[in-house]
């Protein structure tokens, strides 16, 4: 019996997906609980798996837009795994040519199925193969620059991106086979114009979703932008002192982002306007503290939601964080991840940047923006001396919160970070 493969809803406001690559292939026999096929939402990357075992016949292409509830393969259940039946390996004397092990499937011997590996002969990493699954790259042709020759997740990158602009990383098409079948150019496949100066290709629908809401937060707050700096002596210092004793306590590094998180529960708590929304003609006041931390991918950005932030402690936060970072990068955050923040903080200062104006994450009202640590000269007590220092912007809707109220968020924060000791330490 056939038994259909529909694409799954994955969320209230989603209604479509891709299926970016087929983890298995039509004729494939599969166990319940494999993983069929990766579905990319304008929200996140999923691994939908099979519910029933069988062979595998799929319906629709790789790279093809599908809709929740469409049928995009069938399993059928009738059909039993088929028994490996292992050869003795047999040295010839002649050719001195070993015999692989074989398996027969309905009286016919064929290959025994091996696992892909990098040029060193190690199998590829689960971030890597991700990437040479979905970009179809052929990890033999890839260079591999890290230990011993094992391809990195930059290697794999790289040579994705020749690929794209017509590069000879993989030199196979990029074409996919439809149940008939019949060849089919991949929706997202990249088209270059005939001088080579232009390459066109299909926004993601991680990109896509982005897009949107950045216009529909310009088009639909009144964003207002507003700046301050602190000192970041102090926390360094006690970041520092206590970096050893943290890290073998709890396992994890103590990072600024913590730090920030905190500051900014307690802003919120003195200025409550600023963890708040306008929904049509009402305001709707969060009592909680679920906040959005951006988090940069090579697919686009993201913010995953740290729940009841001021609930939880340091290490707790800094292992949430770390975890999300992971978990973004390789494309594994979930719908539940993404949803229901009340504010936002992203540090731009990762990448070097000095000063910005951060776009809000509609609906929320607010967003903090970190920027790069810079030593700068500082009068203090009527001397200059040169402190390590941070510019901070808040961007706000002004609809809401009026520059009072943001100026005084902002010097609270400037307060926490400067002086922690009014943070709740819990090292």
């Amino acid at each position: 019996m056939a038994v259909e493969v529909k694409i799954p809803a994955v969320g209230e406001s989603i209604s479509s997906g891709v299926v970016s690559v087929w983890h298995k292939k039509s004729g494939d026999f599969v166990n319940s609980g494999d993983a069929l096929f990766t579905l990319e939402t304008d929200k996140v990357s999923t691994e939908i798996a099979a519910e029933t075992s069988g062979v595998l016949e799929t319906l629709v292409p790789e790279g093809q837009e599908v809709k929740i509830g469409e049928i995009v393969a069938t399993i059928d259940d009738s059909k039993k795994a088929p028994e490996a039946v292992p050869s003795e390996k047999k040295k010839s004397v002649a050719d001195g040519v070993d015999a692989s092990p074989a398996r027969t499937v309905s009286g016919k011997q064929t290959a025994s199925p091996t696992k892909e590996k990098s040029a060193d002969g190690e199998t590829l990493s689960p971030a890597v193969r991700r990437i040479v699954d979905e970009e179809r790259l052929d990890p033999t042709k890839i260079s591999g620059t890290g230990p011993g020759g094992r391809i990195t997740k930059a290697d794999a990158l790289a040579a994705a991106n020749k690929k794209s602009v017509g590069g000879a990383a993989d030199a196979s098409p990029a074409r996919t086979v439809s149940s008939e079948g019949k060849q089919a150019a991949s929706p997202a496949e990249a088209r270059q114009s005939g001088d080579g100066r232009v390459v066109r290709k299909k926004m993601s629908p991680l990109r896509r979703k982005i897009a949107a809401q950045l216009v529909m937060a310009q088009q639909t707050a009144a964003i207002l932008t507003t700046f301050n700096e602190c000192d970041m002596s102090a926390v360094q210092k006690l970041r520092a002192d206590s970096q050893d004793a943290f890290t073998k306590k709890h396992g994890v590094k103590l990072g600024f982002m913590s730090f920030f998180i905190k500051a900014s529960v307690e802003a919120l708590k003195a200025v409550p306007v600023v963890n708040g929304r306008i929904e049509g003609d009402d305001f709707i006041e969060n009592n909680f503290y679920d906040l959005g931390v951006a988090v940069g991918t090579e697919r686009g950005l993201v913010v995953p939601i740290v729940r009841d932030a001021d609930k939880k402690s340091f290490a707790d936060l800094e292992r949430e964080i770390g975890d999300f970072a992971v978990r973004a990068r390789e494309g594994k955050l979930k719908f539940e991840d993404l949803t229901g923040g009340t504010f936002t903080v992203s540090n731009g200062g990762v990448y070097g940047s000095l000063v910005s104006t951060p776009i809000l994450n509609f609906p929320q009202s607010g967003i903090l923006g970190m920027h790069k640590i810079m030593p700068r000269p500082m009068a203090i007590d009527g001397k200059v001396e040169v402190r390590p220092m941070m510019y901070l912007a808040l961007s706000y809707d002004h609809r809401l919160i009026d520059g009072k109220e943001a100026v005084t968020f902002l010097i609270k924060v400037k307060e926490c970070i400067e002086d922690p000791k009014k943070l709740p330490l819990d090292f």
